[in-house]
């Protein structure tokens, strides 16, 4: 593999350090040389391979209070009463049809797979790690607040401004009318008013709104796939297919979902280019912090929108469009975001940053081909100038930021549905800063190198989203997984004051002469069924007011809300005393800054007591001359 170069040996000395110490996937254990990275790349690229690094570091405390919380599932699995219930074939449970006529009755054991395995992420343990996790990212921030202070200080960076580069926007010529007299570009966009730039923002809110319904599209198209694959499955006369319905659906329409966004991924990050480019930024940090937030915006709606779906509203009626498996929504939350998580990164990471780039040189070097032979026929080396140029051009770093804070939001959003998340984080980053470091020393032209004191509006999104996580867990917890009727059956409904009886408690009874005419299963193999179940809390059809919400209803509905305002706020309040004890600026740097003034004090007393010395020797000459008869020249002074 060529590593770069320059012609100056520190440089060359610089590279080859770098490449055999940072960009191998051998050198995965070691600490990174941030230091060095800066000053071969700048403190920009230093800034995010830091961040990087910090942010890979804290992941470890997180991966093993998960990995304790999914050992804890696992070890209570066989212990769970409800799982038991569901389980148990004695139970004469009934459940309603998931669609109309094509479906059949089926028995609530035969999802003893599902309720088991959603014990694994569905159990007490999961709130407490969703309120470690709400705390882990505040934790983050202040870690990285003071790394990045350290970082500044040491690099010099304390004092800097913001370059701002003007000129990045090369559409503006094309359909806006420009001031004749104006002789650069710069000048024709000082120019500009808001008039001229309305076509611009109009154009970027419709895109954007465009945009958002066509991810809301995709998403209800998946669900419409998942309505009539199940209708058709459920036709099926041979029994496995039957069997596999909830399986087959669940798993296809997530790799749809994947695949789906994998492909907007793509046409969102060309789209928020373009939209930027309308805007006609005045300067490059205006330029980059818009591209991010609108890039941002655009990938986070597509990454996120099944999931919140899955989280918020399937399994909110008793219907096949948002019927949730026996075991409640949390596992197919688990399931849908763990699909998705760990195929963004599998296939982002060998395919986008590896293959792709792979593709490109190999192209590049076809192209080269000629100019090759050429140079071999006149018997001239190739120059080293020419080897760098034949390297990919440096494209920026928010692809790279973004893919990582697409990861923080897997990581800390949804994290109660899915313990282990912070794990495969962790082991995707220690893949990811070997490869990045890779591409920088071996793929890409040498950036030229810019300065930078922070890493800019990434870490307002980092903080909004840490912010975000506390509400979305708190929701998850509350209205998504069963902690809150399994709590509210155990301590106002149990007899017994423990969870027999749990499952009995939360299916509600249906009357089947109530179905509408067709609706009504066909040629059922269960013979006659006056009764079915199905999971609500409903009156039951004897009662005065059938179907209507029953009191349990409004008991848990109650405690759920209670819950997500007790939950906010107690994450809340310790958030800022996390805050509060961690200092944002290191000890080491107080003390070091203390010496510094204490240094620059002594220096500015000595220079006002020699020019005070200097001064009084002055007049003592003065005296002198006075004394002996002469008058002090006023040169002398």
């Amino acid at each position: 593999m060529y590593t770069p170069t320059l012609t100056r040996p520190l440089f060359l000395v610089f590279c080859q350090v770098l490449h055999e110490e940072w960009a191998r996937y051998s050198a995965f254990y070691k600490y990174q040389p941030i230091d060095l990275v800066r000053k071969y790349f700048g403190e920009k690229i230093g800034l995010y391979f830091a961040w990087l690094g910090v942010y890979t570091q804290l992941l470890i405390p997180a991966s093993i209070v998960g990995i304790i919380v999914f050992g804890y599932g696992v070890a209570t699995m066989n212990t769970d009463i409800p799982s038991q219930e569901m389980c148990d074939d004695g139970r004469n449970f009934t459940m309603c049809p998931l669609c109309d006529g094509a479906c059949d009755f089926w028995r609530l054991s035969t999802a003893c797979g599902t309720a088991r395995a959603s014990h694994l992420f569905d159990n007490p343990a999961t709130v407490f790690f969703a309120i470690f996790m709400s705390l882990w990212a505040v934790l983050f921030l202040e870690h990285w607040k003071r790394r990045q202070i350290s970082l500044s200080f040491s690099w010099d960076l304390t004092g800097i401004e913001e370059d701002e580069v003007s000129n990045h926007s090369q559409l503006f010529l094309c359909f806006l009318p420009l001031p004749t007299c104006c002789s650069s570009i710069q000048a024709a966009i000082e120019k500009l008013t808001w008039k001229d730039r309305l076509p611009g923002y109009c154009i970027n809110i419709s895109s954007i709104l465009f945009m958002f319904g066509l991810t809301f599209s995709a998403v209800f198209g998946v669900i419409i796939y998942r309505i009539t694959v199940s209708a058709l499955m459920a036709m099926s006369p041979d029994p496995e297919t039957k069997s596999n319905v909830r399986v087959t659906v669940t798993a296809t329409a997530v790799i749809i979902n994947l695949v789906v966004i994998l492909i907007l991924d793509e046409i969102y990050g060309a789209v928020a280019l373009w939209l930027t480019e309308l805007e006609i930024p005045k300067t490059e940090t205006n330029f980059e912090e818009r591209l991010i937030l609108k890039a941002f915006l655009l990938k986070f709606m597509n990454a996120y929108a099944p999931i919140f779906y899955v989280a918020f509203f399937k399994g909110r009626r008793a219907s096949v469009l948002h019927y949730c498996a026996p075991g409640g929504c949390l596992i197919e939350l688990c399931i849908q975001l763990s699909i998705i998580m760990l195929g963004k990164q599998l296939i982002q990471n060998n395919i986008f940053e590896i293959a792709i780039p792979k593709l490109k040189k190999l192209v590049r070097e076809l192209k080269d081909k000629g100019v090759a032979e050429m140079e071999r026929e006149e018997e001239r080396p190739p120059q080293q100038w020419n080897l760098d140029y034949a390297l990919a051009p440096f494209e920026g770093l928010t692809p790279e930021y973004m893919e990582m804070i697409i990861q923080f939001g897997f990581v800390s959003l949804f994290v109660a549905s899915f313990p282990l998340a912070p794990v495969f984080a962790l082991l995707n980053n220690v893949i990811e800063i070997r490869l990045d470091a890779k591409k920088f020393v071996t793929e890409l032209r040498r950036p030229v190198a810019i300065r930078a004191k922070d890493i800019g509006i990434w870490y307002n999104i980092l903080s909004g989203m840490g912010k975000f996580s506390v509400i979305i867990n708190a929701f998850v917890i509350s209205f998504t997984s069963d902690f809150i009727p399994r709590l509210v059956y155990q301590y106002m409904f149990s007899h017994t004051g423990t969870m027999h009886g749990f499952i009995d408690h939360t299916l509600s009874y249906f009357n089947v002469s109530n179905f509408k005419p067709g609706t009504a299963p066909q040629n059922s193999e269960h013979g006659d069924i006056a009764i079915c179940r199905y999971k609500d809390y409903r009156e039951p059809p004897w009662s005065l007011d059938a179907y209507t919400f029953s009191k349990q209803y409004w008991c848990v509905l109650a405690a759920r809300l209670a819950f997500v305002i007790l939950f906010q706020n107690l994450v809340m309040f310790l958030s800022l005393v996390v805050a509060w004890v961690i200092p944002d600026v290191p000890k080491t740097i107080v003390e070091q800054l203390k010496r510094e003034k204490k240094l620059l004090v002594d220096v500015f007393l000595q220079e006002e007591k020699e020019k005070f010395q200097l001064i009084q020797s002055l007049f003592s000459k003065d005296t002198t001359l006075h004394s002996s008869g002469n008058v002090l020249n006023p040169d002398m002074l």
